[in-house]
């Protein structure tokens, strides 16, 4: 099976591979929300970042990734207690998927006639301790795009069938992405997402080059290409697992909490989430630059992938809401 792209070797889109990476260091988050050109490498990013990070540890057969024997479900009848290492999953989720697909299915009929619970597991299921990718989330039904906030916020998935309830540990990155011509996503799901990017095909004519050389490189002399990022994928690699243990340690005054506040309602945001996924964010980047505390600096440079999505609509601001963050983070936080 050919190896994805290499993360490190992406050309561009550092907004992109910056908030894929804070996901991998902290994946409470919330997931993050990429919008853009078709073609602009947005699952390559989610596929390669995901084959970066080091195997999880899981028990052999069980259905959701379990790391110990303790936490398989008892539904799946899981009696081989030895673990194996698999690659962190990324889960693809398809456009007119049904919900029994997503949650996972009960067999009625044999719970009936034999009184014993039958579970199929679904792709909430396999995509545990991994990354749900959906592409297109804007086109996707309004009760499924529900179903999966709900399930990411609680890392619980919970099916219910005539008085049979199932209940499992579904705790993924949910990555969505989509082209804002085709339709945009409700106010109330897009303030869902922790993080949001918007990204753009490349405007230089040197860029374009080195994507097509790299691509180009990666098709024809496979090995050779995966040989040649394997360091810089290595270093990547180190630099995340260390800020996955520095970040408890990172300190955070009160001053960059009335920060948080002061530029969330200098923003319009509405409720808390924009406050509470900024601190997180500028914690996780602080971890990922050897930090020992938050300061203004990580603030003003995770602000607009946490706060633009959230913004109330300006009819008389052209800007854009990246703009208008990047243009109070300007004024709020000098």
């Amino acid at each position: 099976m050919t190896n994805p792209f290499p993360f490190s070797a992406i050309v561009g889109q550092d907004q992109m591979k910056t908030a894929m990476i804070l996901t991998a260091i902290d994946p409470g988050l919330g997931g993050v929300l990429v919008f853009g050109d078709r073609g602009t490498g947005k699952s390559t990013a989610v596929r390669a970042l995901a084959a970066l990070l080091p195997p999880i540890t899981v028990v052999q057969g069980c259905p959701v990734n379990s790391e110990a024997p303790q936490d398989c479900p008892v539904w799946a009848n899981v009696t081989d207690h030895t673990t194996t290492e698999r690659p962190t999953p990324v889960v693809d989720l398809p456009l007119g998927v049904t919900e029994d697909r997503v949650t996972g299915a009960l067999d009625i009929e044999r719970a009936l006639a034999h009184g014993e619970k039958s579970f199929e597991p679904g792709l909430l299921a396999r995509a545990n301790r991994g990354y749900l990718y959906i592409d297109e989330v804007n086109l996707l039904e309004d009760h499924i795009v529900d179903l999966l906030l709900d399930v990411a916020q609680s890392g619980i998935n919970t099916v219910e069938r005539e008085g049979l309830s199932i209940r499992h540990a579904a705790r993924f990155v949910l990555v969505g992405s989509g082209n804002p011509e085709e339709g945009e996503l409700r106010p109330q799901l897009l303030d869902r997402f922790g993080l949001s990017v918007e990204v753009a095909s490349p405007n230089t004519v040197e860029e374009r080059v080195e994507v097509i050389r790299r691509r180009d490189a990666y098709d024809r002399d496979h090995a050779a290409f995966m040989a040649k990022w394997q360091a810089e994928d290595a270093t990547l690699r180190d630099a995340i697992l260390a800020a996955r243990a520095a970040l408890p340690q990172v300190e955070t005054s009160d001053e960059i909490l009335h920060d948080c506040a002061h530029l969330s309602l200098a923003l319009g945001a509405d409720g808390l989430r924009g406050e509470l996924t900024l601190l997180r964010a500028a914690r996780a980047l602080a971890a990922l630059r050897g930090a020992g505390r938050i300061d203004r600096a990580h603030l003003r440079d995770i602000a607009p992938l946490a706060l633009s999505h959230r913004l109330r609509r300006d009819p008389l601001d052209d800007a854009g809401s990246s703009a208008r963050v990047a243009r109070t983070v300007a004024d709020t936080l000098p």
